[in-house]
């Protein structure tokens, strides 16, 4: 684990390589799993204030779920996370004409269909960010990689570009962390290469 600010960085997010294959995957993290997604209050009462424009777009299964239950539950850990319908899809899952899945709420947004106080939600933080995981590690923020066997794709496809987590996922690490975060991550990784290589030529 590398120290950052105020988080613990698992060296799985500068080593591992990963990029969506989503030729391969079609988006099925969005329906798949036992539990919706992590999402804080905050999150909620954005999507609260979006949710009149999003319910006609919604399936009549999710509004259902939405008008039964509401837009999020604790999971069996006490977490909060949204709700899902059928055990598995999010209530913002929809699947295009292709059989692919996406996000309501990020395509809604892509298209200007929300106002200007709610464009820069593109979707919760915890979906943006996978595969990381936010955790609680004593005072700190544990930055951790988490292993979902439908991403072998990604993790194929991420091996063959070359492409590392920590550069997969710039866009959502700098949106919670910030960018001056971003890139003392961004040297801390090319130390540990450094050190890595030196390593090995001293073998």
């Amino acid at each position: 684990m590398f120290i950052i600010g105020d988080t613990l960085v698992s060296l799985d997010v500068l080593e591992k390589e990963f990029c969506c294959d989503l030729d391969k995957c079609r988006g099925c993290c969005c329906i798949e799993g036992d539990a919706g997604c992590p999402v804080t209050d905050d999150e909620l009462k954005l999507i609260e204030a979006m949710l009149p424009q999003l319910l006609p777009h919604m399936t009549p299964e999710a509004r259902e779920v939405v008008k039964q239950q509401g837009l999020s539950y604790l999971d069996p850990s006490g977490e909060q996370v949204l709700s899902i319908v059928n055990g598995k899809d999010c209530i913002f899952a929809r699947t295009d004409h292709n059989g692919w899945c996406y996000c309501l709420i990020e395509k809604m947004n892509k298209n200007s269909q929300f106002s200007i106080l709610h464009s820069q939600f593109t979707k919760p933080l915890s979906c943006h960010l996978y595969p990381v995981r936010l955790t609680q590690v004593g005072g700190r923020v544990g930055v951790e990689y988490h292993r979902w066997d439908i991403c072998h794709c990604a993790r194929v496809l991420g091996k063959k570009q070359h492409i590392p987590l920590y550069k997969f996922l710039r866009e959502p690490l700098i949106r919670r962390f910030g960018k001056e975060w971003y890139n003392e991550l961004c040297l801390v990784a090319e130390e540990w290469k450094k050190q890595m290589k030196n390593d090995q030529m001293t073998k």
